[in-house]
């Protein structure tokens, strides 16, 4: 497991990433492999902040082929002209969805067979491992530096999601700057009833 550095600047901060892990390392060795795209055409899912944005973005700088974020909110025939003039020129199309693939309920014919047929890529839970890597990235982007034993203390205590992390981050960011302290034990305890509720009595 580890991180995809991105050519892409976010908020002038230094340069985003993707973790690669569990969640998503499937959807990412498909990128890199468009040639065996049904009708050179993909469809990536996945839950808010999964990064599905970025690996789009990162997809079409790497000259990959095209992508189109929030796909699913575009108007439908717009979309199938797009998806008629990639298979024109031959360019690989990315498609971003933040719907499951069950949800996305189109309703043109001609573009939900096109798009029935294409790869489908989902970006599903995070593990362990893949947690700890995220709560270091997004400590990392805020300046703020965790104790060894973060990891350890807080992954199994924590939302298991993309977004729960970042949340809970966030959470820990603020409360130490509001109090002016390090951001040690007392601190991501408080973090995590804020965010999830109080610990369960087996994780005291």
């Amino acid at each position: 497991m580890g991180q995809i550095a991105l050519p892409l600047k976010v908020g002038g901060d230094g340069p985003a990433r993707v973790v690669v892990g569990n969640a998503n390392i499937a959807a990412v060795e498909a990128l890199s492999a468009t040639e065996s795209w049904p009708f050179r055409t993909a469809v990536l899912h996945g839950p808010p902040r999964s990064g599905k944005s970025l690996i789009a973005r990162w997809f079409a700088q790497q000259g990959l082929g095209e992508a189109i974020d929030q796909a699913d909110h575009i108007d439908e025939t717009k979309l199938f002209h797009r998806w008629n003039r990639a298979q024109e020129s031959g360019t690989p199309l990315l498609l971003v969805s933040g719907r499951g693939e069950e949800q996305w309920q189109i309703v043109l014919p001609d573009l939900r067979s096109r798009l029935g047929a294409a790869l489908h890529l989902t970006i599903g839970t995070p593990d362990d491992a893949m947690l700890a890597d995220l709560l270091a990235v997004h400590a990392e982007q805020r300046g703020l530096v965790l104790g060894g034993d973060a990891a350890a203390y807080l992954v199994p205590r924590a939302e298991r999601s993309h977004l729960g992390i970042e949340r809970l981050v966030a959470a820990i960011d603020r409360l130490s700057l509001e109090r002016k302290v390090a951001p040690t034990l007392s601190v991501w305890r408080d973090a995590l009833e804020e965010v999830i509720g109080p610990e369960e009595p087996r994780l005291l």
